[in-house]
């Protein structure tokens, strides 16, 4: 008996249960496609026409035929030819916002006379309500591109307060009725990292800028739990509808973490969700203190927390070295001080969460590597910790993130969406490692990829899009915009799947379909690997399926 044998023995013992006493799923006459490693170590696809599963975990991908005769009794699904992918994962989305924006009013890509008119007839249907809530709205977009103020909103002689989100988060619109009903006048005084607008008379003009935009959030009526409960099982709809069956939920506080709680407890998550830990949620130490909750293998997974460094570059909150070239009096804000994020690194690693923080700007960017250095240690490479966004970092930082073991967590589709506006902000000078998801992935940094819905859309296939070209859905630039930071289909893939699982410490769950691995899975209408990249974009999706069950 070779040395060899009993350990393939108790594998095979291991395994027995899974293939002889379930009942086996065989779909076939499908285009299949996913990501493994290739022999170089980098990822490479491979393709099948027809997989096998039980009991909610792969069995087996390969040729129809092998398969057909491998397993003889099981259930034969015919896949009429459909292209199949394993499930995506957004490692950065907002599963609340996105499901209480369904009960709001979404601006997104609305000229400023269009989204006044929207906001008025959104109003007259929602006449019940105590406040008016929406996002979305991008000045960038409208002429002059400057700040709206109170006034406009006033004008639509609404007369319950206004509150409307800019379409990154980081900046919020009040009409006068909000911004009196949250007690804002000129003697307010403005929070650390953040900023309250006024005009040449010292008075609010309605724009509030990062952590001052929670003395108007305070005043707004909080969900219920069960409209909490309400708005995820909207949000998880959305999601699956759109092939994610995985998102990392880049923040929650005190109460979603209870709905979730909730929903996993009465079995009712329908796909698999890793929620961050907000540390200025209320109940952040609590939380903490806790634990982890779940495992990898858990439709509800918490183990990581998420802290905020800087705002976003739109609102001209994303923390720079050097002034805003369109606003040479400012550099953008920290939104913690040096002494806050010591007491939130601590904390977090003496429990065993992963840290994970939003840095757009490259002073954040550097501050926040300067603090992952201070607390390196041995086990730094298990934790996995991460950057989200790491959207505009100095060339002479981006190798500190393979020094330091640092995932970049990024959104492709933020570059598309900001190339109309990054230029003015940063000058085109300082571009050079701004979204630079090539040059991060050359210098062996581990790539997650996201979309940080609903700040952009849901489907993670313009995000792939973005990745590859460069370009928006009108396939504007021509070439690209920054070409040189372009990534392959493969890459992009790898990004939005097992990039995105190792992200989470999941990767030996879910990513790809290897033997084992949970039967995660969509089929759309192409072969993505078939088409022009620029069509890429135009992929929908026809069916998801999590655990081996069709939930789409």
């Amino acid at each position: 008996m070779g040395p060899g044998f009993l350990p393939r023995f108790f594998l095979f013992l291991l395994l027995l249960p899974l293939t002889a006493h379930c009942d086996t799923v065989l779909l076939h006459n499908i285009r299949g496609a996913h990501i493994v490693e290739g022999d170089s170590g980098k990822p490479a696809v491979e393709k099948f026409s027809a997989i096998a599963f039980c009991e909610g975990r792969v069995l087996a991908v390969g040729e129809a035929a092998d398969l057909s005769e491998r397993y003889k009794s099981a259930e034969a699904i015919d896949g009429r030819g459909r292209a199949l992918l394993p499930g995506l994962i957004d490692a950065h989305g907002h599963m609340q916002a996105l499901g209480l924006l369904q009960r709001e009013i979404d601006l997104r890509d609305m000229g400023f006379a269009e989204t006044l008119e929207a906001v008025k007839k959104f109003a007259a249907t929602r006449s019940g309500a105590q406040w008016v809530t929406g996002r979305g709205w991008n000045q960038v977009l409208w002429p002059g591109g400057q700040w709206p103020n109170a006034a406009d909103l006033d004008a639509l002689e609404i007369a319950r307060p206004v509150w409307l989100r800019r379409v990154d988060g980081h900046a919020g619109w009040a009409n006068s009725a909000a911004l009196r009903a949250a007690g804002i006048d000129r003697d307010t005084p403005v929070p650390e990292g953040g900023e309250i607008l006024k005009d040449a008379d010292g008075r609010p003009t309605g724009i509030l800028v990062d952590n001052a935009m929670s003395l108007m959030e305070r005043a707004i009526p909080a969900p219920s739990q069960r409209e909490l409960e309400a708005a995820l099982g909207a949000a998880f709809e959305i999601s699956l509808a759109n092939g994610l069956t995985s998102v990392h939920d880049a923040g929650i506080n005190g109460d979603t973490y209870r709905a979730y709680r909730a929903l996993a407890e009465r079995g009712a998550i329908p796909m698999r969700v890793y929620p961050m830990l907000a540390v200025d949620a209320d109940e952040f130490a609590q939380l903490l203190d806790a634990g982890p909750v779940g495992t990898a293998k858990s439709r509800l997974f918490i183990r990581s927390i998420k802290i905020s460094a800087d705002g976003a570059l739109g609102s001209r909150g994303a923390a720079l070295l050097e002034p805003y070239r369109d606003r040479p009096q400012t550099t953008g804000l920290l939104l913690h001080s040096e002494r806050e994020l010591d007491k939130y690194f601590a904390s977090a690693l003496e429990r065993g969460f992963q840290i994970n923080v939003h840095a757009i700007g490259d002073r954040a960017n550097r501050i926040v590597l300067d603090k992952f250095g201070k607390y390196a240690g041995d086990d730094s490479r298990n934790f996995r910790h991460r950057i989200e966004h790491a959207q505009v970092v100095s060339p002479k930082d981006i190798p500190r993130f393979e020094q330091l073991d640092i995932i970049a967590s990024m959104q492709p589709i933020h570059a598309t969406s900001d190339m109309n506006m990054a230029g003015d902000r940063l000058g085109e000078e300082r571009l050079d490692g701004a979204y630079a998801w090539r040059t991060f992935l050359d210098r062996g940094i581990p790539l997650a990829a996201g979309s940080d819905f609903p700040v952009e859309p849901v489907n993670p296939f313009l995000g792939i899009h973005a990745a590859v070209t460069r370009q928006n859905s009108d396939n504007e630039p021509e070439g690209g915009w920054i070409p040189r930071e372009k990534i392959s289909l493969t890459e992009a893939l790898h990004a939005f799947t097992l990039g995105a699982a190792y992200a989470a410490h999941q990767e030996e769950v879910i990513g790809n379909l290897e033997s084992g691995k949970a039967a995660d899975f969509i089929l759309v209408d192409r072969d993505i690997f078939a088409i022009n990249p620029k069509e890429l974009w135009k992929t929908r999706v026809l069916e998801t399926w999590v655990a081996g069950e069709r939930v789409h």
